[in-house]
């Protein structure tokens, strides 16, 4: 349950702790409020390590730019830490607005991924993303099982297209050169990753 911690020195010594036993690896800090992750579960890990290997091969690789893990981001080049989040995955392309200041990037990727877990408050986060200049963000909805891709208009993430295991529907990126979309049939449920210019190069993650 959310709970409200009042006590400054409570406080501190809380978040200490998680630092020292590296539990603050997904937490957050929205515009000076601490946010604290639930430690991702076996599934969610799974679906990083997917995904940032598949961009790693399409993107990396090609010497295109550079993929993340999970890494901060902040609106701020002084003072950061006041105000970051932390995406699933990350992909900054060679011409990114974003700047690599080492401990976090001033600026968002040209593409994230956030996976949602319970208690998170993704949609919260939207308006972060657009004011740093993310390009796209995939949401990987879990419970149900749904993709939504948003698309910066330059002052909002607008929700371009959706994908379901009803709704079989295709998101093309227009930053990355991948398409993504939920299939299901007899041979079980996954997400399909496919390169847009190399019909060849087609992943399916098994999922659910």
């Amino acid at each position: 349950m959310p709970t409200l911690i009042t006590d400054p020195d409570l406080e501190q010594d809380l978040i200490s702790r998680r630092r020292t036993w590296g539990g603050d690896k997904f937490d957050e800090v929205w515009d000076g409020v601490y946010v604290m992750a639930a430690w991702p579960n076996d599934e969610h890990q799974f679906l990083v390590k997917e995904l940032t290997m598949i961009l790693g091969l399409t993107i990396d690789w090609q010497k295109l730019g550079q993929t993340r893990p999970g890494v901060n981001v902040s609106d701020r080049r002084t003072n950061w830490k006041d105000n970051y989040r932390v995406p699933d995955v990350a992909v900054f392309l060679n011409e990114t607005c974003a700047e690599n200041c080492g401990s976090f990037w001033f600026g968002g990727p040209d593409f994230g991924i956030e996976i949602t877990s319970e208690g998170d408050r993704i949609p919260e986060k939207l308006p972060f993303y657009a004011r740093v200049r993310t390009r796209e963000l995939l949401v990987i909805d879990r419970d149900p099982w749904t993709l939504t891709l948003y698309r910066n208009n330059g002052s909002e993430m607008i929700a371009i297209a959706k994908s379901t295991f009803e709704a079989s529907s295709r998101l093309d990126s227009e930053v990355l050169p991948m398409n993504w979309q939920l299939v299901g049939g007899e041979s079980g449920r996954s997400m399909h990753v496919t390169h847009q210019q190399h019909a060849d190069q087609s992943w399916w993650i098994a999922i659910g």
